[in-house]
């Protein structure tokens, strides 16, 4: 991982704005075992970034002041804004929200409060399978680190992120890369391809909790060790999509589908236009479609609109973790 470097800009006293992206993930595989002691699942999983990404701004207090007096007073404040499409009202804006929960758990390996405002702007969608809650975890920390001249160490902007939640490591480092544990052990790994991929969100989410539990009792005798990965790593080296989607696992699908029959129809609607394979992605409901370049993706996309599917999204992978894309000094 490599997040901007917190100290080198000086700010004489005062810190402006600083905006960080962070992108949605989908798995290419996700072997799932069965549950460990403390409840969690132990997984091998396949993690992708791609270009589908929410924005976070971090501003100090004295200049958030100056935009909005509702700012003053102490504390935090999150503020969501995004596409219209995505149910904003079910995002959080108290320490129920990854991000906030983040710029708290900054704060206290600093022995501070980070008083201020956090900006979120939403594209990827809320419970989709898609970890956009945890993007905007691994966005916050390196927005509020550089806004607030922290210079935290990798090793521990890594660890707040574990603590967090499974899949925000995997959000500040991005690219492909492997995750054992219950997916917060994240090691990057050889992608030689440049991979389309379409996308087709549902307004409705699917808890994640709820598919895992629906896993558990359509597999009571799931084992203790998950899938591995080996074959779907050795297609990600040679670069080719179709040997990539013969690769493609997910452990969740069966469960996700059984809870909404519709995801399984959708993926048989995706493969019949042409797509080389569908998967639901993570824990659902977000469908993903792999595609051999990008102007196939579009076809399929164009396809999928027409077939009454009104929300149709293009993406490629791997593409950056979390990054600074302005800061406002």
């Amino acid at each position: 991982m490599t997040p901007p470097p917190t100290g080198s800009t000086s700010r004489i006293g005062r810190s402006l704005p600083v905006t960080v992206r962070a992108a949605a993930k989908i798995n290419l595989h996700l072997g799932v075992g069965a549950p460990r002691e403390d409840g969690f699942h132990p997984l091998t999983t396949v993690y992708q970034a791609i270009g589908l990404c929410d924005d976070v701004t971090a501003t100090r207090h004295g200049d958030a002041d100056s935009d909005s007096g509702s700012d003053s007073g102490g504390g935090l404040r999150v503020v969501v804004g995004g596409s219209d499409w995505i149910d904003l009202d079910a995002v959080p804006t108290d320490e129920r929200n990854l991000a906030h929960a983040a710029a708290i758990a900054l704060g206290r390996l600093h022995g501070r409060e980070l008083e201020g405002r956090l900006d979120i702007e939403k594209a990827i969608p809320v419970a989709g399978g898609l970890a956009g809650g945890s993007a905007d975890a691994a966005a916050a920390l390196v927005a509020l680190d550089r806004a607030f001249d922290l210079d935290t160490s990798d090793d521990d902007l890594l660890r707040i992120a574990a603590e967090l939640g499974s899949d925000v490591p995997f959000a500040l480092i991005g690219g492909t890369a492997l995750g054992t544990g219950r997916g917060e052990l994240v090691e990057s790994v050889a992608d030689v391809g440049t991979w389309w991929w379409v996308l087709v969100p549902d307004r409705a989410g699917l808890s994640t909790p709820e598919v895992y539990r629906h896993f558990d009792k359509l597999f009571p005798d799931a084992p203790a060790q998950p899938p591995e990965a080996d074959l779907l790593l050795g297609a990600l080296r040679t670069g080719q999509a179709v040997s990539l989607a013969r690769t493609l696992h997910n452990d969740l699908q069966e469960a996700a589908i059984d809870l909404r029959p519709e995801l399984g129809g959708l993926i048989s609607r995706g493969e019949s236009e042409g797509a080389l394979r569908g998967l639901v992605s993570g824990s659902g409901p977000t469908c993903v479609f792999l595609c051999e370049s990008a102007d196939h993706a579009r076809d399929l996309a164009g396809a999928l609109i027409r077939s009454g599917h009104d929300n149709v999204l293009v993406a490629n992978g791997a593409v950056a973790g979390a990054h600074l894309v302005k800061d406002h000094a």
